[in-house]
């Protein structure tokens, strides 16, 4: 029996962007497995197959690759997470997860990032436990472990519900375990208030645009308060210019909605679609996929570098932004709430702690001083 092609996997910058290199000699079968990942290009540069950062799941790649060539994914690390000293090593990329595990979380149809994390994540837990069934792992030991990660690092509270949620999702939905409970209490999730920039911030922004694309990207991340991966996902057929609606299909929690399309919005599509003529979906790569999530975090913080502001500037300070302004024009609440995607009321309400409107009602006492001393 021949033996199988072998696959080196390293990191590597190329067009500006992070990616993973696919390096094999050369073998047909594997390049046309190779071509069907999603994402996946020939670089002429780097004489190889590279997947974005962003499209890369070392256990897809693995599930798809592994029946027909050997990978060596020695080289890879987790760009999410850092190493922490719970007997994580380079083993832990390489290890393989329990049966079903992954299978189940593509059924369900888990989003690529939160697949990402919990493979990760469990891997680790499973590296840990190396000498032990994990069927065998009890409560005590999943709580110690828990609390020994919580100890050794320094975690906000959504990767410490990260963690338990992928070590619940073996016990409860592969092995079909009834509920489990860790007596390590969740976090109570930071009550942080959004970054806003204001309508004169993205006003420049936008001017100081000149590449329609980006331009165009900008203008529908505000207008509509749309995520990034949203954005990404937008289709030609999603704009709806007749009823002045565009379809958000897939937002998060899967579901559909759809949000106000602005005159000043289809507009600007409209000069973009002129000069681009995308065929599928609004806004493409080079290569005539779908945009990546890097592209657009680049093209918001360069417009905002161009507009000399000064804040942290990122694709969802956008959609903050919308929410807030809104509401400072008076929009009922629940409009706001439909449009974001949100369900429940709770999470709209924060944005009424950085709307301006409710302080301007309001004289600030020092000024009555600074009157009296003028």
């Amino acid at each position: 029996m021949p033996n199988k092609p072998k696959i080196k996997l390293d990191y590597d910058h190329h067009r500006n962007q992070k990616v993973v290199l696919i390096k094999f000699a050369y073998n047909f079968k594997l390049i046309e497995q190779v071509k069907k990942l999603s994402g996946s290009r020939w670089s002429q540069t780097k004489r190889c197959w590279y997947l974005p950062v962003d499209n890369f799941n070392l256990d897809i790649f693995l599930n798809k690759i592994s029946g027909i060539a050997d990978t060596d994914a020695s080289n890879i690390k987790d760009g999410g997470a850092s190493n922490i000293s719970t007997g994580r090593t380079k083993k832990s990329f390489s290890t393989k997860l329990p049966k079903g595990y992954l299978e189940i979380l593509e059924q369900k149809r888990y989003a690529k990032s939160t697949i990402k994390t919990y493979t990760t994540y469990f891997r680790q837990f499973v590296d840990y436990f190396s000498g032990q069934s994990l069927e065998e792992v009890s409560v005590e030991q999943i709580n110690d472990y828990l609390l020994k990660l919580i100890h050794e690092e320094s975690m906000s509270s959504s990767k410490q519900n990260q963690y338990i949620n992928a070590i619940k999702f073996y016990y409860e939905k592969v092995l079909g375990m009834e509920k489990q409970y860790y007596k390590v209490e969740r976090p109570k999730k930071e009550e942080k208030l959004p970054d806003v920039l204001s309508k004169e911030e993205i006003a420049s922004m936008i001017k100081l645009t000149k590449n329609l694309k980006h331009k165009s990207i900008i203008v529908i991340i505000y207008s509509c308060g749309l995520r990034r991966s949203e954005a990404i996902n937008l289709k030609l057929t999603d704009i709806d210019s007749k009823r002045m609606l565009v379809k958000i299909r897939g937002g998060k929690g899967k579901k559909d909605r759809y949000v106000q399309l602005a005159d000043g919005t289809l507009k600007e599509l409209r000069k973009y679609y002129k000069e681009h003529n995308p065929l599928k979906w609004l806004f493409t790569g080079q290569k005539g996929g779908q945009y990546s999530a890097e592209s657009i975090e680049n093209v918001v913080k360069q417009a905002a570098k161009r507009a000399r502001i000064k804040k942290n500037v990122y694709p969802h300070i956008l959609r903050h932004s919308f929410a807030t302004h809104h509401l400072e024009q008076g929009t009922d609440l629940r409009y706001i709430q439909e449009w974001l995607g949100h369900a429940s009321s709770k999470t709209t309400e924060r944005y009424t702690h950085v709307s301006q409107t409710d302080f301007r009602k309001f004289r600030n006492p020092l000024d009555d001083i600074m009157d009296d001393l003028d």
